[in-house]
C-alpha cells in the first residue's frame, strides 16, 4: 500500500502524487501543532487552511479516495508531519510513501527523515504545478552572471506561448510596466472580491482556531476566504469580469478605505493549490483575447505570475538554505511594536497595519512600499521583518515570503535578487496614495518633528549605506543629489532621522513565541 500525505499547500486535484487513481493507496493529510505556531501564523491563515484542507479531504473521498485525516484537536495526535507519516504508515501497513516536494526547506529537511522514522522508502516527486522547475530554474541561473527577472519572465513568454504571437511579444513590447502607475481619479467604483459564506466545517474550524489560535495576530471577524475549487474558481472569474480592466492602470495605487482597490487576490488560493498558475494566467489572456481586458492589465498579470511568482521559488531553491542568513546592510534595530499594533501616527503604517490585521492581506506596494520600505530604511534586522511577513500574510509560505522580503523589500542578500534597494522618500507614498494628506507628519517638510518622517529617513539611509551602496549605478543619481546639500543641509537631515528614531517604540518580539 502507498501512502500519500497531502499537505496543506498541495490541495489540487491534479497533484502529481494523485495521479493514477485511489487504487491501493490512502492519502493522509494532517493538522498539526507544529505548522500553525513554528511561527504565530494570523488566525486568518490558519483557519483558511484547515477549512480548505477538510474541504479537499471530503472532496477527495467523493472521488474515491480513502483519505485517513488527522485533526488538529484529535488526542492521539503527535504534532508534527514526521510524527503523523509514522503513524499513518503503521496504521496502514505502508510500503512506500509518496509526496509532492513541498514548499520549504524546513519541510524538505523533515521528508528526508520520514524513510527512517517510517522504516519506509519515501519518493518525493516534483510539484509540477509549477511553470519552470527547481531543476530548470537552476540551469538558467548557471548559464548567467547576473539573476535578471526580465529576462527570465522573458524567457517564460517564450516557453508558455502566453501573449506571444509569431514568436515575438503582443504589442511589440514584453514589459507595460511604465502603464502601470496611475492615480486613480475620485469616484472610481472598486469591486471588492467576493465573500464566501461560511459552512458547517468552516464554522467548525473557525471555533476550534478561536479557541486554540485566538491569542494570534489578527482577526476572524467576517471571514470570507473561498475555501473550496469551486469558490476559488468563482473569485478568479471574479476578478477577470469586473477588476483585471483596471488592474493595470491602477495596481500600485494605495486609497484609503478600499485595501483591494483592483487586486485579484487570489494569492493564497494560489500558494495553497485551490487554483493553478497555469489557469490563472490562460483566464487572463484569454480575456485580452476577446478584448474584455487591455493588454497592459493582462501583461502586468501574467507578469507577477509567470515572471515574478514563478522567479522567487526559483531563486528560493537554488540560492540555498543559507540564503536567509545574508545581512548585507549589517541592520540590527529591532521591529517596532506599531507593526503589530498600527498605533502610530504615520498613517500609511497605521493603515497598512490595520488593514493586513482584518484581512490577512496588503497589495504589493504597501508589503514594498510602505511596510518593507520603512523597515529597511530604520535598518531592522531582516529575520525579524521576514517573520512579520510570515506570520500576517494568508499566502505567506517561505519559498515565496523570503525571497520576496530578503532579497527585494530588505536588500539584505546585497543584490542577488534585486538590482537596488527599493528605498523611498515621502514623496513616493504621496504620489501613489491618499494618506499624507490626513497624516499627521507634513510631506512637503523635509526636516524637523513635523516632517513626514520618510524624507530625512530616506537621505539618512543612503548616507550610512554609502560605503556598500555607492557603486549601485541605479543609485547614483540620488548619491549625486545628497552630494549637492550643504554640509549643514546634511546634518541637519541626518539630525533629524536620528531624532525620529529616537522617538521609535520598543520591539514587540512576540512573533518568535509558540503555542
Amino acid at each position: 500500500m502507498i501512502l500519500i500525505p497531502v499537505l496543506g499547500d498541495q490541495l489540487s486535484h491534479g497533484l502529481a502524487s494523485l495521479a493514477g487513481g485511489p487504487e491501493g493507496k490512502v492519502v493522509v493529510m494532517m493538522e498539526v501543532a507544529a505548522e500553525a505556531t513554528y511561527v504565530r501564523h494570523h488566525q486568518r491563515k490558519i483557519a483558511f487552511l484547515f477549512s480548505a484542507m477538510r474541504h479537499f479531504a471530503d472532496e477527495l473521498r467523493a472521488a474515491g479516495w480513502t483519505v485517513d485525516y488527522v485533526r488538529l484537536d484529535d488526542p492521539a495526535n503527535t504534532g508534527t508531519f514526521t510524527g503523523e507519516v509514522v503513524r499513518a504508515a503503521a496504521r496502514h501497513g505502508a510500503t512506500r510513501v509518496r509526496v509532492v516536494e513541498p514548499g520549504e526547506w524546513r519541510v524538505a529537511g523533515l521528508i528526508e527523515g520520514w524513510t527512517i522514522a517510517a522504516g519506509v522508502a519515501v519518493e518525493v516527486l516534483p510539484d509540477d504545478r509549477f511553470l519552470c522547475s527547481i531543476n530548470d530554474f537552476a540551469e538558467w541561473a548557471g548559464a548567467r552572471k547576473r539573476l535578471v527577472m526580465e529576462e527570465f519572465y522573458r524567457e517564460m513568454r517564450k516557453r508558455t506561448g502566453l501573449l506571444m504571437q509569431a514568436g515575438k511579444p503582443v504589442g511589440a513590447r514584453w514589459n507595460f510596466d511604465a502603464d502601470n502607475r496611475k492615480v486613480p481619479p475620485r469616484g472610481l467604483n472598486y469591486p471588492a472580491p467576493p465573500a464566501f459564506a461560511a459552512d458547517d466545517i468552516t464554522r467548525e474550524v473557525l471555533d476550534l482556531v478561536g479557541k486554540r489560535f485566538g491569542g494570534h495576530f489578527g482577526t476572524l471577524a467576517d471571514f470570507g476566504f473561498a475555501v473550496t475549487r469551486r469558490d476559488a474558481l468563482a473569485a478568479l472569474y471574479h476578478f477577470i469580469a469586473y477588476a483585471l480592466p483596471r488592474f493595470g492602470d491602477y495596481q500600485d495605487a494605495i486609497v484609503e478605505g478600499q485595501p483591494f482597490v483592483y487586486h485579484a487576490v487570489l494569492s493564497p488560493y494560489l500558494n495553497s493549490g485551490l487554483l493553478t498558475a497555469r489557469e490563472v494566467v490562460d483566464a487572463a489572456a484569454a480575456a485580452f483575447d476577446a478584448g474584455e481586458a487591455p493588454l497592459n492589465a493582462v501583461e502586468g498579470f501574467v507578469r507577477q505570475i509567470i515572471g515574478w511568482r514563478e522567479y522567487v521559488r526559483g531563486i528560493y531553491w537554488w540560492a540555498g538554505p543559507d540564503y536567509k542568513d545574508s545581512n548585507a546592510l549589517a541592520a540590527t534595530r529591532d521591529l517596532p511594536d506599531f507593526y503589530w499594533t498600527g498605533e502610530t501616527d504615520l498613517r500609511c503604517l497605521a493603515q497598512s497595519v490595520g488593514e493586513v490585521r482584518a484581512h490577512a492581506y496588503n497589495h504589493h506596494i504597501q508589503r514594498l512600499m510602505v511596510l518593507g520600505n520603512f523597515a529597511m530604511l530604520i535598518g531592522v534586522e531582516p529575520a525579524q521583518v521576514e517573520e512579520w511577513y510570515l506570520v500576517v500574510y494568508a499566502d505567506a509560505y517561505e519559498w515565496v515570503e523570503l525571497p520576496n522580503v530578503h532579497g527585494m523589500s530588505q536588500f539584505a542578500d546585497g543584490g542577488l535578487l534585486g538590482s537596488k534597494p527599493y528605498a523611498g522618500g515621502g514623496a513616493y507614498i504621496n504620489r501613489m496614495s491618499d494618506h499624507c494628506g490626513r497624516c499627521r507628519y507634513d510631506v512637503r517638510q523635509r526636516t524637523g518633528p513635523d516632517a513626514c518622517p520618510f524624507n530625512a529617513l530616506y537621505w539618512d539611509f543612503l548616507a550610512r549605506n554609502r560605503a556598500k551602496l555607492g557603486g549601485n549605478h541605479r543609485l547614483l543619481r540620488m548619491y549625486d543629489s545628497w552630494d549637492r546639500f550643504s554640509p549643514e543641509r546634511q546634518a541637519e537631515t541626518r539630525a533629524s532621522a536620528a531624532a525620529f528614531l529616537a522617538t521609535l517604540p520598543g520591539a514587540a518580539r512576540y512573533w518568535a513565541v509558540a503555542e
